[in-house]
């Protein structure tokens, strides 16, 4: 059965909702996303700050301060992001790595969407209905398809296929009254806390001759000089940080004040660095599901876009996707969100094919 026409939701406009709602939407489905946040991405963010520093100025800064950035491996994601990079949307990336850091799990270098982190999510989008600020907290069936509740008010129905690309403990409320048995796996698919420090410091000394730093002890998982990355602005006399925590830090001090939170990464950033720093302005953020455990996927990264990456009930159409499911990452994502495009558009709502479809064969991008 062919999808072209269908009305499809797709919840969450992260990497994975907006990568399905392109693919979507270019076979000729109807699409209409739902977001939660004023805006899109997801993990694909940028902070944007603005403060008066002690001299009366205004002053401005910008901060990547979800994922740093991201590698491809997967011959279907190569060719994508290439073409990306060809756009103008992505540029990559070869940050010097601190002396003393972790080695890296792959190469060091990645790719960045410019000007800023949503900016790819955004151009996925662009022309397609998009409501942002919008919680869903029900979604109901009936004769006239797929309703999309919040508070008790209608955010939009008629649905042919509501699509979940959140993740996957938001994403189990949804599922519960209709897939029980995902919401439970759902929940059972562990995702990591993270707290991130966003800030900038005076910058009296030479700069340091790294990029980006793993350390291998203490609250620090990872510190990267944000105005290092491609496109991002340089400002004389300052260093703009970006410091995540990891992940058993972050779960230990999860629902710690953020005032507490800030003053203790900014502590161990100084004593990581060996010298006091001076700041003008600084701020955290919690991410409630930051990753998802590298165990969970072995193979990691994937090896393949496959079906088996996301969920579909053809019967019902309701589906799945994430980087939960697809390997972890923006990679992840997009091969989770892909794959579940492909069921949708060749196995739509209403065909006797439900579940995972593993012969599934993709087309190329």
């Amino acid at each position: 059965m062919n999808g072209s026409g269908l009305r499809v939701a797709v919840v969450g406009a992260g990497m994975a909702g907006a990568t399905c709602a392109r693919f979507l939407a270019d076979a000729g489905l109807q699409v209409r996303l739902f977001e939660k946040s004023r805006g899109v991405g997801g993990r694909l963010a940028t902070r944007r700050a603005a403060w008066t520093a002690a001299d009366g100025a205004a002053r401005r800064a910008c901060f990547d301060h979800g994922a740093p950035g991201f590698s491809a491996h997967v011959p279907e994601f190569v060719r994508y992001v290439e073409q990306a990079a060809r756009d103008g949307l992505l540029a990559r990336w070869q940050p010097r790595i601190a002396p003393g850091s972790y080695a890296p799990l792959d190469e060091p270098a990645l790719w960045l969407p410019t000007p800023d982190m949503p900016a790819w999510c955004r151009a996925l989008l662009s022309g397609l209905p998009l409501h942002c600020g919008c919680v869903v907290d029900a979604l109901r069936q009936g004769p006239g398809g797929w309703r999309l509740e919040s508070a008790g008010s209608t955010l939009g129905e008629g649905f042919d296929a509501v699509l979940l690309a959140l993740p996957l403990p938001q994403a189990a409320a949804l599922l519960r009254p209709h897939r029980p048995e995902w919401a439970q796996r759902a929940e059972a698919l562990p995702m990591l806390p993270g707290w991130a420090l966003m800030g900038v410091t005076e910058d009296a000394q030479p700069a340091p001759a790294w990029d980006l730093a793993w350390p291998t002890s203490g609250p620090l998982a990872r510190i990267v000089r944000n105005d290092a990355k491609p496109g991002r602005e340089r400002v004389e006399g300052q260093a703009h940080w970006v410091v995540h925590a990891t992940a058993d830090w972050s779960r230990t001090h999860l629902e710690a004040p953020a005032a507490e939170v800030r003053a203790a990464l900014q502590s161990a950033l100084a004593v990581w660095l060996g010298r006091p720093l001076a700041w003008q302005h600084a701020a955290v953020h919690r991410w409630r599901h930051a990753s998802v455990p590298r165990a969970t996927h072995p193979a990691a990264p994937v090896a393949a876009v496959t079906p088996g990456r996301c969920w579909w009930d053809s019967a019902s159409g309701l589906g799945v996707c994430g980087d939960a499911l697809g390997g972890a990452g923006v990679e992840g994502a997009w091969c989770s969100a892909r794959a579940l495009a492909e069921l949708v558009i060749r196995h739509g709502p209403g065909s006797q094919a439900q579940g995972r479809v593993a012969s599934l064969p993709l087309a190329q991008p």
